[in-house]
């Protein structure tokens, strides 16, 4: 249907209008501030799993798998909400049928035919996707943020900038879609598909999509995801490292 992102782009425009890039954005904007507060608090928690002592200061391994931690607590906001952001995607315009209206119809009609089974489908897919990228996201963030630390010279206050904040964490979100994409390919084909389709799940999926498309097949969509990830996960960090900041400061006089 598309040659690429561009193409991608300028036929959803013309057919649906500039509202058509944004098809779906409704579950993911309720379920962010949950998913990022699992995460955050997911690998806070690892953190404290791995550590022998509160004030040990953490290797690469010891961050890898506190991330993969947070990947397991935030999986159970994220999987009703990406098979709804999904199915409401992949919805075509201009004259298609369309079956649901919005996310609250979305979810209404997937209790209704499968129940919580049918919400949660691509559980298994997305801790796929979940564990290893966001154990990489956290892992690199951690150490780009220490690099960047010794870099400017401010290893005694571990201090960053703004902008090195921004780096770290867009660094880290391209390396978290760079593990995550081969996954969420098959978790966004398993969530979209007629039900009876791939019965056993991802392990369907995997030999049909590697059959239908080889090994680049996996890799679809990579280039408006990259594009998203620098930017977005950036912001995400700021946006992390301003409320702590913040909390740090206003807890003393709470």
């Amino acid at each position: 249907m598309y040659r690429g992102t561009a193409d991608c782009f300028v036929k959803i425009v013309k057919n649906e209008g500039v509202r058509g890039l944004y098809k779906g954005m409704a579950a993911p904007v309720v379920g962010v501030a949950p998913i990022f507060a699992l995460s955050f608090f997911g690998y806070g928690v690892g953190k404290k799993l791995v550590a022998s002592h509160p004030d040990q200061e953490l290797g690469i391994h010891q961050l890898f798998v506190a991330g993969a931690i947070s990947g397991v607590m935030t999986t159970v906001v994220m999987t009703p909400g990406e098979r709804i952001k999904c199915l409401l995607q992949v919805q075509q315009g201009q004259g298609a049928t369309v079956k649901y209206a919005g996310p609250v119809d979305c979810a209404m009609k997937l209790m209704k035919e499968g129940g919580i089974r049918s919400m949660y489908k691509g559980t298994c897919a997305t801790l796929l996707r979940d564990v290893p990228a966001s154990a990489m996201y956290f892992m690199t963030y951690e150490t780009t943020k220490k690099a960047l630390v010794n870099l400017s010279g401010n290893a005694g206050t571990g201090g960053l900038s703004p902008f090195q904040t921004l780096f770290a964490g867009g660094f880290a979100g391209i390396l978290n879609w760079a593990v995550a994409i081969p996954a969420d390919v098959m978790k966004s084909r398993l969530q979209t598909a007629p039900e009876g389709t791939y019965p056993r799940g991802v392990r369907d999926v995997f030999p049909a999509l590697l059959k239908e498309e080889g090994p680049k097949g996996f890799f679809k969509g990579i280039a408006p995801v990259m594009l998203r990830a620098f930017p977005a996960n950036a912001a995400c960090f700021m946006g992390f490292e301003v409320a702590l900041s913040v909390l740090n400061w206003a807890a003393p006089n709470l």
